[in-house]
């Protein structure tokens, strides 16, 4: 997907060198739709240059600030002396991640649909989210609810998010905590197992988060928890907890969460 308009005075594009000549390099600009810039010699590189082709080449990808824009002349006035290698890299990486999700677009959507509908559907993620692949990366994490602000159609959210869950690699978080679970009442092993169902969730548990109960040493339980951020990880985590000796105090025994392991062996 390549925006129309202009890029803004001061922001970082990604462009491909297109010709090089003695006063400078013509830039086409890789994500505005007919878009071409000069990098004059002096913002090439620091200090003085003798050759340009000596700093680039043709058919080399580059990212440059945007210093000055004239509409009325179709100008744009690039540097790229002024882009440090972090920002190179940043920007690099958020024009390889809208690639994918312009691809993930074609799959959710089609190759075939139309581009006044592939706009509609791509405005409606990058207006909730930031970006195409911000977008994508909530549908895969949170699924329809991520989208429930658009005005895309329940068939539009639910390709999307299919896809989404498909194709998108997220960060997860691992959280640990422990529950200590005794139960002297007359269901004894039985209401602890029933507590640990009701840690596991009893199959309530969202489907972006995943959630283990093992035993670690009478009457220590350890629950680990992945999730897509540490809030959702802790509040998961706490809740499992709260499950727990919750059933286990209805059983007539008792229960403790605890974040530090206090069990000395397996």
């Amino acid at each position: 997907m390549k925006y129309s308009g202009w890029p803004d005075p001061g922001e970082l594009v990604v462009g491909k060198i297109d010709e090089i000549e003695d006063f400078g390099v013509f830039v086409d600009l890789e994500e505005y739709r007919d878009k071409r810039g000069l990098i004059h010699i002096s913002e090439v590189a620091s200090g003085w240059i003798k050759n340009v082709r000596d700093h680039v080449r043709e058919g080399q990808i580059v990212v440059c600030k945007v210093l000055e824009i004239d509409e009325e002349s179709q100008q744009i006035d690039l540097s790229l002396k002024d882009v440090n290698d972090h920002q190179r890299s940043d920007k690099i990486q958020e024009w390889k991640n809208e690639q994918k999700a312009d691809n993930w677009m074609d799959i959710a959507l089609g190759e075939d649909v139309d581009d006044e509908s592939y706009t509609a559907i791509a405005n409606e993620l990058i207006g909730a989210h930031g970006s195409l692949y911000d977008g994508f990366k909530q549908a895969a994490i949170h699924g329809e609810e991520a989208l429930e602000d658009t005005d895309l159609s329940d068939d539009e959210i639910e390709s999307i998010v299919d896809t989404a869950r498909e194709n998108v690699s997220v960060p997860y978080v691992n959280v640990t905590g422990y529950v200590d679970l005794e139960n002297p009442s007359p269901s004894g092993v039985d209401g602890i197992r029933t507590a640990l169902e009701a840690a596991e969730g009893n199959g309530e548990v969202p489907e972006e988060v995943d959630l283990e109960v093992s035993y670690v040493g009478a009457p220590e339980y350890r629950i680990e928890v992945q999730a897509p951020n540490y809030k959702t990880a802790e509040s998961q985590l706490e809740e499992s907890a709260q499950r727990a000796v919750r059933e286990i105090e209805s059983e007539g025994g008792s229960g403790e969460y605890h974040r530090e392991r206090r069990t000395d062996d397996e």
